[in-house]
């Protein structure tokens, strides 16, 4: 394409999976490159890919490991001695750690977790925007996660990183808005490169439906260059797991998401998962539906939709609790408090209704 000739990227960890791919893309574009990883040998040989298949004219290749302490500010110390101005900051560096935060999971590694995930994104970030407010220019693609606006057993601290990355970029999103700089964040769902073998997730259920790297890395691509807030690839399955994040109980959400981390299930509990799922996909759009009907109408009609959502909210629990008898305990506590609190609605709907009708 070679579009941007003379603009420069910068990319950290970009010797592999999505921020390879993203590399590749800005090569494509005609971008000079700064890879960062900490593998020098496998960015050089990546550079000399761009230059014979692209004809990339500068690529700079900083080997750091990003989990260490000041590893941004050396950076961005090394570009500055070269005299390059990053046009495009990609934060795509980051690791996970699988197992249950009190018992399995080792401190020294969550730390590095981290430092990586959380400050050196940060410091990176805010090196490079203060130039890019300078010049009132530049872009910034934040690798976030659907784990960033969800809860996550089994991954609980990356989950929370992730969190952390998310709101940072849409708070700096506000902040950013009269100028022309403009920072992205990426929401992937689980996407099969290496990190889940790193991780000690390989054998985690969510690596039986793994996304493409390329399509993710197209997706975040075109997201950047078109300056928006966000983006979730992967079409209408993973725009659902993102609305139901936004609506769903949080105690559903997490049990769903431990389901889906746990190890490989046999077939009997990988039909229960997915029936759970339906259910709660059910409740939503039921919710959506009656909630629309319940704002267009007069306030008898009102208080019948109450009992009818009441008589709903029985039906999808009686279905629900079906489902439950195979899924964790928490699932079964979560349906509990709901029908606790289907029952409230009820007698209050109720009253509602005879008091409405005795106006009438």
């Amino acid at each position: 394409m070679n579009t941007e000739t003379g603009k420069t990227a910068l990319i950290t960890g970009a010797s592999s999976g999505i921020g390879q791919e993203l590399a590749k893309l800005f090569a494509q574009d005609g971008y000079n490159l700064v890879l960062v990883a900490r593998s020098d040998d496998k960015l050089e040989r990546l550079g000399e890919v761009f230059k014979n298949n692209y004809g990339t004219q500068q690529i700079t290749v900083i080997g750091k490991d990003l989990s260490t302490e000041d590893a941004a500010q050396d950076v961005y110390n090394q570009v500055k001695a070269k005299g390059i101005t990053v046009d495009v900051l990609v934060n795509d560096a980051g690791v996970g750690l699988y197992g249950l935060f009190a018992t399995d999971t080792d401190w020294e590694r969550e730390k590095a977790m981290i430092h990586l995930n959380v400050l050196t994104l940060t410091q990176m970030t805010k090196l490079f925007l203060y130039d890019m407010l300078a010049r009132d220019s530049g872009k910034i693609l934040n690798l976030a996660s659907l784990l960033s606006i969800a809860p996550s057993p089994l991954m609980a601290v990356y989950a929370g990183t992730k969190a952390y990355v998310y709101n940072f970029t849409q708070s700096l999103i506000n902040e950013l808005k009269d100028t022309n700089v403009t920072i992205t964040a990426l929401l992937p769902n689980a996407t099969d490169t290496d990190f889940f073998n790193k991780a000690g997730a390989e054998n985690a259920k969510v690596t039986d439906e793994v996304q493409d790297p390329v399509m993710v890395a197209k997706a975040g691509y075109d997201a950047l260059m078109a300056g928006k807030h966000k983006v979730v690839p992967g079409g209408l399955k993973n725009k659902s797991y993102e609305i139901l994040s936004y609506v769903a109980p949080q105690e559903a959400v997490a049990s769903m998401m431990r389901s889906k981390m746990e190890q490989k299930p046999d077939a009997e509990e990988e039909s229960s998962s997915i029936a759970w799922e339906i259910g709660i996909g059910i409740a939503v759009v039921a919710g959506i539906a009656l909630g629309l009907a319940y704002a267009k109408s007069n306030a008898i009609d009102r208080a019948r939709y109450r009992y009818k959502a009441k008589s709903l909210t029985d039906t999808i629990s009686d279905t629900l609790s079906s489902v439950a008898d195979n899924v964790v305990h928490s699932v079964i506590d979560a349906y509990k408090t709901t029908k606790g609190k289907a029952e409230k609605v009820r007698n209050q709907a109720e009253e509602e209704l005879e008091e409405a009708e005795a106006v009438a």
